[in-house]
């Protein structure tokens, strides 16, 4: 079987695509797609063996891929990083800034050490990966280069250092667009809403139990797909979406609009998913529920 894609299957053919946090979840979902559609796939995350693994499967359905283990809230060893894919692969055509984590938790209970560190890895992590890809390759020849946030448009209640952290990256992907759009950079993000991905079996007690109640709060009526969310990224990395830059793509069913004043209707058939991905596999809070 292969990633039933439903774009070109050349598409990046002879393209270095960088992918953060490609080691589990949406990453490694989208790293199988753009490496499906010929993109060498360059995997980044802290542990080298989810590298391993992701780059094995890609490798086995005949994609390039390789992995490389990098902090990305380390600035020195980010800069070498970028160097050494330039070095070894040359011109980077792409960035996917995937790489992020956090804890639910109120604002009262965070402390500063817990505040900062998910502020480094979700938006400080994501601006060093961005400017060393612009400074030492973008800047020569252009690129795309594809934010993660998430659905923290009416703020995130539960998760106030991820909300802080996303909302800085949908700010940081518009200045990023707009100054380095002389250089044929595009500069675009995702805000995906409740994904059925590996993320959701790390939450634990009260959050644990609220995941597979989500979808009906969702107008779609389900929770979407990596593939979904795949799709996105790789269009906004694609030549149609060459005029679009600074721009946020919601990926939530609707469920970031409305409000209590407009109560959603009773559960009907839910619409129909995209799966493309192959290789996916429900996370075990959702079989929980069946």
């Amino acid at each position: 079987m292969a990633f039933d894609s439903i774009f070109k299957a050349d598409l990046f053919q002879g393209q270095t695509v960088i992918v953060t946090g490609g080691g589990s979840g949406i990453g490694r979902c989208t790293a199988h797609e753009l490496a499906a559609l010929g993109a060498r796939v360059i995997l980044v995350g802290r542990k080298p063996e989810k590298l391993q693994n992701v780059t094995a499967e890609i490798l086995e359905d005949g994609g390039h891929a390789s992995g490389l283990a990098c902090d990305i809230r380390d600035e020195e060893a980010v800069k070498a990083l970028v160097s050494q894919v330039i070095e070894e692969h040359g011109p980077i055509h792409g960035l996917v800034n995937n790489a992020g984590g956090q804890y639910p938790s109120p604002l009262a209970s965070i402390n500063q050490k817990g505040f900062e560190t998910v502020l480094r890895t979700n938006l400080v992590g994501g601006f060093l990966m961005a400017r060393e890809v612009f400074n030492q390759s973008m800047s020569k020849h252009g690129g795309a280069i594809v934010n993660m946030l998430a659905d923290m448009w009416g703020g995130m209640p539960g998760m106030g250092h991820s909300g802080a952290a996303r909302s800085g990256m949908d700010n940081f992907t518009k200045t990023a667009a707009f100054e380095w759009g002389y250089a044929g950079v595009r500069v675009n993000a995702v805000a995906p809403g409740w994904i059925a991905s590996s993320g959701m079996d790390t939450y634990e007690g009260a959050f644990k139990a609220v995941i597979p109640t989500l979808r009906e709060h969702v107008p779609l009526k389900r929770i979407g797909t990596e593939s979904e969310v795949s799709a996105a990224i790789v269009f906004l990395l694609s030549p149609a979406a060459a005029f679009i830059s600074g721009s946020t793509l919601r990926i939530d069913g609707a469920a970031s609009l409305g409000s209590r004043a407009w109560p959603l209707h009773k559960a009907q058939p839910p619409s129909e998913p995209f799966n493309g991905f192959h290789r996916a596999y429900l996370p075990d809070v959702l079989k929980e529920e069946k």
